[in-house]
């Protein structure tokens, strides 16, 4: 009798989430989010934790969107890019600040330093507590055009993959273009954009090297970060042992290896896109454009006396201070406020 009533109080309690995941064809989805929640959640809480997974691509709404609807309760977790969301909330873009990160570790730091700034806007605006950040590989920059080095971007319209970013390849002289991920191949081929900034990984997956004839691997659009979220409310109605076992399992079984692998993730990706290189798949022909570090350095200049001191006036009250005492503190980079 009492192991009956066992089994039944823990069907009970057991929670099955409806989960809304990245972009479904690219890795972090497949090799990351799609495993951690149909295998390792399932298994670190012993089967008390299930969850239903689709992806905004898959159901049909804009990556825009996920957040909105998360907060509204029509899903339990959302996970998409945080620039997506900058339209709700100017002070969001301060966790992916394009040129300060240039390897995986920095960009780690980087994020961890941002982390209360983002709870306090995932709770405020979206009514959700983030659960972990975990990266794309850095964004780069892909060119139906011939370009040999940075300053050749001027003139040229430019995919951004974020406002920052955009704001920051206007700086650069180039015109910056707003087109959703899905429609950048098309828009590349017909000459709407002549460049356009995402993942080396996810441009190889998405075949814009079909696209696209030349390669510059700076990372103008930062590490693009994936925001793990749960409604707040549905994360209130979960027992303290399902909130921590959620939480642990998110950090060590979701975020930490998506962090690992993400340095390694750019070189091979490079090395697939250009065919120079050790690639485990096919290699494609791209032209690899170096960049020198007087130009990253110009490029840099500019972010920080340009672009950062608009994006601080946009995020207004204390935003500008508050990555100043945090991300700033951790990067040794300072926005000049008035």
């Amino acid at each position: 009798m009492m192991s009956a009533l066992a089994l039944t109080s823990a069907a009970v309690h057991a929670e099955e989430l409806s989960v809304v995941g990245s972009w479904s064809g690219l890795p972090l989805h497949k090799q990351y989010e799609k495993p951690f929640w149909d295998e390792k959640m399932p298994a670190a809480s012993e089967g008390d934790i299930t969850a239903i997974l689709t992806t905004h691509d898959q159901m049909g709404i804009k990556g825009g969107d996920v957040f909105r609807m998360l907060g509204d309760g029509v899903f339990d977790v959302g996970m998409t890019v945080a620039d997506y969301a900058v339209a709700d909330s100017a002070a969001l873009e301060g966790l992916d600040v394009p040129l300060i990160a240039t390897d995986a570790a920095a960009a780690k730091i980087m994020v961890e330093a941002a982390r209360p700034m983002i709870d306090d806007i995932y709770a405020d605006v979206f009514n959700a507590k983030v659960l972990g950040v975990a990266p794309y590989p850095p964004q780069v920059v892909f060119c139906n055009a011939e370009i040999a080095a940075l300053e050749d971007l001027k003139g040229l319209k430019i995919r951004a993959s974020g406002r920052m970013t955009g704001k920051l390849l206007e700086a650069l002289g180039a015109e910056a273009v707003s087109i959703s991920f899905g429609e950048v191949p098309g828009a590349l081929q017909k000459g709407v954009v002549d460049c356009a900034v995402t993942g080396a990984g996810s441009g190889y997956s998405a075949g814009w090297w079909e696209v696209s004839t030349h390669l510059m691997p700076v990372p103008l659009g930062g590490w693009d970060p994936v925001v793990t979220a749960i409604n707040i409310d549905k994360w209130n109605d979960l027992s303290s042992d399902q909130q921590a076992t959620i939480q642990a399992a998110v950090t060590t079984d979701l975020e930490a290896p998506a962090w690992a692998t993400a340095q390694n993730a750019l070189a091979t990706d490079v090395a697939c896109l250009t065919g120079e290189g050790e690639c485990p798949g096919d290699k494609r022909g791209m032209t690899l454009v170096s960049v020198t570090e007087a130009d990253v350095d110009t490029a840099r200049n500019i972010l920080v006396t340009d672009v950062l001191p608009d994006w601080a006036d946009r995020a207004g009250s204390d935003w500008g201070q508050r990555w100043n005492d945090t991300v700033g503190a951790a990067t040794g980079v300072q926005i000049p406020l008035n």
